[in-house]
């Protein structure tokens, strides 16, 4: 062994400790000598390794099984080996039961105690190295899982920004403000964390709602930018921003943000009554993350201002919601966003739309 081996020999008689040094010189190891069992622990406080203990039993001050019991229970010091060195073998038991690792009977045999010393240090010599390289690998893990968690949250964010830009690149089309993108998000994760969804989950619709208007990319500027009510072809032709999102998005099933992001285009229309479109879904048959989102994206369009009108004030704002609940809106939903609209407020003053943008030209819903 290339590392020089360190052990502690622990008796009360000098001789039997002068011969120990003597016998086991030629191993090329370091002794540590103690007269008894306190002072062979204060030695291993100071030190930083000790690799084998030599240990007698019947000593003053702190005896051996006292001595043995405190090294085992100890966290540090329970993997070091213990050898007992006893001048019979009624001890032998006793001290086995105190998590000895071997004995050795008096007086010593030479190549019995350096082969016994040398199997047990070879053995606490290979368990170190295992401890050393699990260390090791732990570290690793740990510096690797942080950096993958680094990536995924670069990844994660790069998803949002991307499906932001989609939203305003699409609604930029119909003149709609970036900011409603933004509160569409906020406010729809608001939501979702009182209904008591999961954090994760909370995240990934945080990213993807953005992403619900993204079919108006396709719609002829002929409909999308008509300034009054649009005619019942009209809004045939409308409604298809639902689908055209949808196959935009579609076959996206590895990206989380992506996938949802096409659900929610295809649902966001839906209405707990099955009123709505494309496909008149009725309650649960929408995804919850699309009824989240109606809810988000109709508050925000009542309280913002549009060339046709004013922004409606938060009391109309919410009495025309309520009128909605159980035929537009999942009553469950709006009753959570209803009883926590301070919370939607909040978002909304904290994410106003900045000078010099102008507001949408008109909802979808309302121009029918």
């Amino acid at each position: 062994m290339n590392d020089e081996i360190s052990i502690l020999a622990v008796d009360d008689d000098s001789m039997n400790l002068a011969m120990i040094e003597v016998m086991l010189a030629d191993l090329d190891c370091k002794i540590f000598k103690a007269e008894n069992g306190k002072r062979a622990l204060e030695l291993m406080e100071s030190e930083q390794r000790i690799d084998l203990i030599l240990l007698d039993l019947e000593m003053p001050v702190m005896d051996g099984y006292e001595t043995l019991k405190r090294i085992k229970q100890s966290f540090d010091w329970r993997d070091i080996p213990v050898i007992v060195v006893t001048a019979g073998t009624t001890e032998v038991t006793h001290t086995l039961s105190l998590g000895a690792n071997d004995f050795i009977a008096k007086p010593f045999n030479l190549e019995e105690l350096r082969l016994r010393v040398m199997n047990h240090v070879r053995s606490k010599k290979l368990s170190d190295l295992a401890k050393d390289m699990n260390s090791v690998l732990e570290a690793e893990v740990v510096k690797k899982t942080a950096a993958l968690q680094r990536a995924l949250d670069l990844s994660r964010e790069a998803e949002f920004e991307i499906s932001l830009r989609l939203g305003r690149a699409a609604e930029s089309r119909d003149q709609e403000t970036g900011m409603h993108t933004r509160r569409i998000s906020e406010i729809s994760k608001r939501l979702a964390q009182l209904a008591e969804i999961p954090n994760d989950e909370c995240e990934i619709l945080r990213f993807a709602s953005p992403l619900h208007d993204v079919g108006k990319i396709g719609i002829p500027d002929r409909i999308l930018l008509k300034p009054g009510k649009l005619d019942p072809a009209e809004f045939d032709i409308m409604k298809l921003h639902t689908t055209i999102g949808h196959k935009i998005l579609s076959e996206a099933e590895h990206f989380p943000v992506i996938h949802t992001g096409a659900i929610i285009a295809l649902q966001h229309h839906e209405k707990w009554d099955g009123s709505g479109y494309p496909s008149g879904l009725t309650g649960e048959e929408i995804h919850i993350f699309a009824r989240i989102v109606s809810v988000a994206d109709v508050f925000d369009a009542l309280c913002s201002e549009r060339p046709y009108k004013k922004a409606f004030p938060l009391e109309k704002a919410i009495e025309i919601m309520r009128e909605g609940r159980g035929t537009f809106f999942e009553p469950r939903l709006l009753d959570l966003f209803d009883s926590n609209i301070a919370d939607f407020v909040a978002i909304r003053q904290k994410l106003q739309d900045t000078p010099g943008e102008k507001p949408s030209i008109i909802a979808l819903d309302e121009r029918v």
